[in-house]
């Protein structure tokens, strides 16, 4: 058994490889500080929100960048977090969320729906603890107040916000009407570290699997989950190992699975609808850029978001200038972790069944003494 636990602990055991950088696009938007960014397959440029500005900008691949949206009828200090394309719908959806402050003490989370051809509002559903008429979001816990963080939308354009200081999932179906959508104890079933400073964000990215399941990582456990669609029920991914501080995630045409953190971009597969995955490579990224959101583009392209949050939340900074980076995946890495993975399962498979025989034999041995 020795020689088995050695083999998992070198599957697990992946050197995050320096980022391979390709196409660098630089845009200018004094004071932005993007959290969230969607690529529009239509247009060809990139959709983002800021965190000190009610507005939408839409960056082309060279960078140039032009308000999209400006929704001046946000209340005041909300930013745009995760953002998604309903493709079906031609609607851009995002969350909205105010952080409280000395001036406004109640948080505000609403997910708002434009349409991409006028540019217009089609609706902003309030985003609640219960299912109330407060427009003002709270949870059972006073000191986490709710955070609409990220937002995946189904092919029938139902919209699914993860809210990261209450983990749970709200539901917005087409016409703009909000409910809560999963409450699963799966979410809270893993141990936090409280010494972390991440430690209050907790489920964040999300994604929609054609399959009819969603894809949600959790930032303060690393995990991810499986939720279904049709009841909420949730299941942990088993994963050769955590997606320490995972934020972001998305999903190529191939089925990969991208999750980015500050640190790190993580290339996930499964080859059985996600009750298993394997994390085959990883990428260490620009840590003062602190990445926050990764889309898949065109041809399997990865892109990730450098918004340098941490530099305005802190409130001291006034850049002008951000970036969008393509990261080139190592192939070779792909190939050599499934080969490891499957010499791993057939070991598995021959120690359990000499496991078995052994005690067999020991059955048969005890009946004939």
């Amino acid at each position: 058994m020795k020689s088995f636990f050695a083999l998992l602990i070198s599957v697990s055991f992946i050197i995050a490889s320096a980022a391979k950088t390709g196409h660098v696009i630089t845009f200018r938007s004094p004071s932005l500080y993007p959290e969230s960014f969607t690529w529009d397959p239509k247009s060809h440029n990139f959709i983002i929100g800021g965190t000190r500005h009610q507005k939408l900008l839409s960056i082309s691949e060279s960078g140039v960048a032009e308000t999209l949206i400006s929704d001046t009828d946000l209340p005041e200090n909300s930013s745009f977090l995760g953002l998604a394309i309903d493709r079906r719908n031609n609607r851009l959806l995002a969350c909205i969320h105010r952080t409280p402050t000395a001036t406004h003490p109640s948080p505000f989370n609403a997910l708002a729906a434009y349409d991409l051809k006028s540019r217009r509002r089609i609706f902003l559903t309030p985003l609640l603890d219960k299912n109330d008429q407060n427009p003002i979001a709270t949870v059972t816990e006073i000191i986490h107040p709710a955070a609409a963080n990220d937002v995946a939308v189904d092919s029938s354009g139902n919209a699914y916000v993860t809210n990261s200081d209450g983990d749970f999932i709200w539901k917005v179906n087409i016409d703009g009407e909000g409910s809560i959508f999963s409450r699963s104890e799966i979410f809270k079933s893993h141990p936090v570290d409280l010494t972390v400073e991440y430690h209050k964000c907790g489920l964040n990215g999300v994604v929609f699997i054609s399959d009819g399941y969603l894809l949600v990582v959790q930032s303060n456990t690393g995990k991810l989950y499986k939720v279904n669609v049709n009841d909420g029920t949730a299941k942990t991914v088993n994963l050769n190992k955590d997606l320490t501080a995972g934020d972001g995630i998305a999903v190529r045409s191939d089925g990969v699975v991208l999750v980015v953190s500050q640190h790190k971009l993580y290339y996930i597969k499964s080859e059985n609808n996600w009750d298993e995955g394997v994390v085959f490579d990883e990428t260490t990224l620009d840590v003062e850029g602190f990445a926050t959101a990764v889309v898949a583009g065109n041809r399997k392209r990865v892109y990730v978001l450098y918004g340098h949050l941490m530099e305005g939340i802190m409130g001291n900074g006034n850049r002008e200038e951000f970036s969008i980076v393509e990261i080139e995946e190592n192939e070779d890495k792909e190939d050599n972790i499934w080969l490891f993975v499957l010499v791993g399962f057939g070991l598995t498979y021959f120690l359990f069944w000499r496991f078995q025989m052994r005690r067999l034999v020991q059955n048969m041995d005890k009946r004939v003494a």
